[in-house]
């Protein structure tokens, strides 16, 4: 059996491959090599910029500003703020452009990204503002995705890494604001300005400070653009509540994130030699500690001198300054409140000769957020360390994605339902990443099962693993390994484990399914990177994309005005016969050969004399609009044709006449489609496909090695997975012992 399915940046092919415990295990093979991360990178950015600045051009030439109908805050308030279902309730009170909340509005002060300048606001995003504090530290990287502008009309270019790919997002610089327009204010609020609008609009409505969502101390706009951008990349603002700060630096950079206990630490002096001496070069951190419960001390405020309990801070730098202690400066994204032990601002331990170490550690004494620890306290203070690894033009990447239909439970916990493997053509260092798909944009419909996944890395035809993922917590978005490798083939055993959580299902009513239809869409996007991508139940539900509708269309229309040119009376004349090739360019040769030349082919036609007057289009050839039965069903010359191979089409673009043209067969109109009609609403439709996946996982291998190094990874699911009925008594549910599963390079 073999499948093929071909996705934005890959095309796989399925086939059997080895057999294991008397079922064959199909093998999802990657037919071309992962792109180098810097080229996708550099396309991205390509594509980010040539967007912006065609918009651009439109809003100059009509004289307006950019408003993003995808995600309008102004008039599909509902959809940019909430999922589908409403869990929280927002109140900004206007929406306002950059230039109207600032008298003077700057993208970045100084040309650059300041992570003192980040604010949070009325969003539990602090996971993803911490992010940002940490990204701007590392000189330049900020800069990098933020793509392009046009502050004049107020457009905006982002890129983000998602699953396996670069993606850009186009937003306005419209921003939610939570101060009321001057009309809206009660008399009592109004006397407060002396009854002034001028007075009020002047002063209560400008500023970063009248933002409702995050904004920048300075006065810059990067912060909250930015955070818009990140909504509209997960559908709202709502969706950003709640997150881990180095799954959001992942996006951000496109690097690989670890969770680290500081408990789990071996060897502090290591760690800081070869970790935190390494951050914002090579690597960036954050850290966090767990919520306090109040049973016992009544204490509710969940701090821990002067630090929160289960919020995201910033590592900005690791300092081992000149007086030989340790320091580590971090910071706070809510911009205040911070570290009140030793070495904090003002604190005892700042004597006039320790003052003199400042300017080693860049750290001004004030209540921005920013703060000094030592190296001895950080590590007794926090518990949970994120370290995201970012990766330069040395690097590439190759990756395989695979649905994978986990047994329901109860079931074994065990290998062998899945594996990856792949081939290095030389020796490198590696970072390995089995990930899931980032769920975030369409949460509510994805299903109560919580995953977590491990997996063990063996040499092909050695019987002794070499190392395995590293453990960091569970449910986690990724798990990794890094290892330097020498030249061979490699299998990757993975291990799948998940629990039902106790979602609440709720219908989802008609006002709702336009969201809803937005939601699949994306589930499905998400979805289709897989190679067994569900394309019979899930294409309905993927957009076309616009790019490629227009590359084709545009294809088909060169194609045919270069028949026309052929046949039209003029060339007649010149006795030509109809050529077989499809021409996208036509140059006459001083002896008077026409060359046609196609993507693939160049074809020369030879002037062959005959006269204009018998000269034709016979019916073997072409079929006249309206053409009877018997012209319909003659077989087509035009292989390459999207309306040749379609037999009954009686708008085949073949046989318009020269100087006319028939539309092509994707726009509105010019053909019947089977399009999918629109069903009644099941009673329950939020138990049939919101809970649908509950026991299938879509998960990746991402394989980093050296550039000239790069490896091809395949991917095997056992089959026996689509109809495994687990019972009490089930084989099932025994685990498959890592020793006996057969090597299947």
């Amino acid at each position: 059996m073999a499948t093929s399915t071909s996705t934005s940046n890959q095309t796989t092919t399925a086939i059997k491959h080895g057999y294991q415990n008397g079922s064959h295990i199909l093998t999802f093979v990657q037919t071309q090599p992962g792109l180098l991360v810097t080229k996708e990178l550099d396309k991205a950015i390509q594509e980010c910029r040539n967007k912006v600045k065609r918009i651009a051009k439109e809003c100059h030439a009509k004289n307006r500003k950019f408003r993003d109908i995808e995600f309008d805050l102004e008039d599909d308030k509902q959809r940019c703020l909430y999922g589908i279902f409403k869990d929280k309730t927002y109140t900004p009170s206007d929406v306002q452009r950059v230039t109207q909340i600032f008298n003077s509005p700057h993208f970045f002060v100084n040309e650059a990204a300041n992570s003192n300048d980040i604010v949070q606001g009325n969003l539990g995003d602090c996971w993803f503002l911490s992010a940002l504090a940490t990204v701007s530290t590392a000189q330049g990287l900020v800069e990098k995705f933020c793509v392009e502008r046009d502050e004049k009309v107020g457009i905006y270019g982002f890129i983000f890494f998602r699953d396996n790919a670069w993606v850009n997002i186009i937003v306005d610089d419209l921003l939610y604001t939570r101060v009321p327009k001057y009309e809206e204010l009660t008399e009592t609020e109004k006397e407060i300005y002396h009854s002034d609008k001028d007075m009020y609009n002047k002063c209560a409505r400008k500023g970063g400070k009248t933002l409702y969502f995050a904004g920048s101390g300075n006065g810059e706009t990067w912060v909250p653009l930015v955070e818009k951008a990140y909504a509209k990349l997960h559908g709202n603002y709502e969706h950003l509540n709640g997150g881990h700060s180095c799954e959001a630096i992942e996006d951000l950079t496109g690097g690989v994130s670890t969770f680290v206990k500081t408990k789990d630490i071996l060897d502090p002096e290591r760690f800081w030699d070869e970790e935190l001496l390494r951050a914002n070069k090579d690597r960036l951190f954050g850290c966090s500690f767990t919520e306090l419960s109040d049973s016992r001390s009544g204490n509710n405020s969940g701090k821990v001198q002067g630090l929160y309990s289960g919020h995201a801070y910033s590592v900005l730098r690791a300092v081992e300054c000149s007086k030989g202690k340790r320091f580590i400066v971090l910071r706070n994204p809510w911009g205040n409140t911070g570290w009140n032990g030793r070495w904090s601002d003002g604190s005892k331990e700042w004597t006039a000769e320790w003052l003199t170490v400042l300017p080693e550690l860049k750290h001004t004494f004030g209540d921005d957020g920013q703060f000094v620890m030592e190296y001895s306290d950080w590590l007794e203070i926090w518990e949970n360390v994120g370290r995201t690894v970012l990766f330069d033009e040395n690097w590439a990447m190759s990756s395989q994605w695979i649905c994978v239909p986990a047994r329901p439970l109860p079931s074994a916990w065990s290998y062998g339902d899945v594996s990856f493997s792949f081939t290095l053509p030389g020796p490198s260092a590696t970072v390995i990443v089995l990930s899931q798909i980032d769920n975030r944009y369409f949460k509510d419909i994805a299903g109560r099962s919580f995953w977590s996944l491990d997996f063990v890395l063996v040499k092909a035809g050695e019987e002794e693993p070499l190392a395995q993922s590293t453990h960091s917590r569970l449910y986690s978005r990724s798990v990794n390994l890094e290892i330097d490798l020498t030249a061979g083939d490699y299998i990757v055993y993975v291990r799948v484990d998940h629990y039902l959580g106790t979602k609440e299902t709720r219908d989802i009513e008609d006002w709702q399914l336009r969201q809803f239809s937005r939601t699949l869409s994306e589930k499905a996007k998400g979805q289709s990177i897989t190679s067994n991508f569900d394309t019979e139940t899930k294409g309905k539900y993927l957009p076309t994309q616009l790019e490629s509708l227009i590359k084709t269309d545009a294809d088909a229309y060169r194609t045919q005005k270069a028949e026309q040119q052929v046949l039209s009376p003029e060339f007649r004349l010149l006795g030509l016969d109809t050529p077989q090739e499809v021409a996208d360019k036509d140059d006459f040769d001083a002896d008077g050969t026409i060359t046609t030349t196609t993507t693939t082919t160049t074809v020369v036609v030879k002037k062959v004399r005959k006269n204009s007057e018998t000269a034709h289009l016979s019916k073997e050839d072409h079929r006249q609009p309206g053409g009877t039965s018997e012209t319909q069903n003659i077989p087509r010359k035009y292989p390459n044709c999207t309306c040749c191979d379609k037999k009954g089409n009686a708008n085949c673009m073949h046989m318009t006449l020269p100087g006319t043209y028939n539309f092509p067969s994707s726009w509105p109109g010019s053909f019947n489609v089977d399009q999918p009609t629109t069903p009644s609403k099941p009673a329950n439709l939020n138990n049939e496909l919101l809970l649908k996946d509950d026991n299938s996982v879509y998960v990746g291998l991402r394989v980093y090695s050296r550039k000239d190094v790069p490896a091809r990874v395949v991917g095997s699911l056992k089959s026996s997975l689509l109809h495994a009925e687990p019972s009490p008594m089930s084989p099932t549910l025994l685990p498959q012992s890592l020793e006996k599963i057969p090597d299947t390079m």
